[in-house]
C-alpha cells in the first residue's frame, strides 16, 4: 500500500467536490470573460481573412481583365501599325507609278521637241541648199552666156534648174 501513502492518489471526497466547484467557477469566468473575448477576436480575424481572400480575388479578376485589355491594345496597335505601313506602301507606289508616268511624259515631250526641231532644222538646211544651188546655177549661166541677164530671165533660169533638181531624196532621209 505504498500507493495509497500519497496523498495525490487518495480519494477525499471534501476536497473532490471543492475541486468540482472551483473548476466549475473558472470555466464560469473563464466563458463569459476569455472564450467570448477570445472567439470574438478568432471571429474577427477569419472575417478579416475571408475580406483578405474576396480583395484578393477581385485584385486577381481585375489583374485579368487589365491584361487581357493590354492584349487587345497591343494587337490593336499591332493591326494599326501594319495599316499604316500599308498605306504608306500604296501611297510609295503610287507617288512611283506617278513620278515615272511624268517622267515617261516629259520624255516623251522632249522627244517631239527633238523631232520638231530636227523637222525645222532639215526644212531650213533644205532652203539653204536651195538658194545656194540657185546662185550657183546663176553663176554658171552667166559664165556659159557671158552676158547679163534681166530679173526675168534670172527667174526663168532659177525655175528651169530647181525644178530638174531631186530634193525628195534629202525630204525622205528626215
Amino acid at each position: 500500500m505504498l500507493l495509497a501513502a500519497n496523498p495525490l492518489i487518495q480519494v477525499t471526497p471534501g476536497l473532490m467536490i471543492w475541486t468540482i466547484v472551483c473548476f466549475l467557477i473558472t470555466l464560469f469566468v473563464l466563458k463569459r470573460f476569455a472564450f467570448g473575448p477570445v472567439q470574438k477576436g478568432i471571429d474577427d480575424r477569419r472575417e478579416r481573412i475571408r475580406q483578405s481572400i474576396e480583395e484578393a480575388d477581385r485584385a486577381r479578376e481585375e489583374a485579368r481583365r487589365l491584361l487581357e485589355e493590354h492584349r487587345q491594345l497591343i494587337a490593336s496597335a499591332q493591326t494599326d501599325a501594319e495599316q499604316i505601313l500599308s498605306e504608306a506602301r500604296r501611297v510609295a507606289e503610287s507617288n512611283e507609278r506617278r513620278m515615272r508616268e511624268e517622267l515617261e511624259t516629259d520624255r516623251q515631250r522632249r522627244i517631239e521637241e527633238t523631232r520638231k526641231q530636227i523637222e525645222a532644222e532639215t526644212r531650213r538646211a533644205l532652203e539653204q541648199i536651195r538658194v545656194e544651188v540657185v546662185e550657183l546655177s546663176l553663176a554658171a549661166a552667166t559664165k556659159v552666156t557671158r552676158k547679163s541677164l534681166d530679173d526675168a530671165d534670172h527667174r526663168r533660169l532659177i525655175e528651169e534648174a530647181v525644178g530638174e533638181l531631186d530634193f525628195s531624196v534629202l525630204e525622205r532621209n528626215e
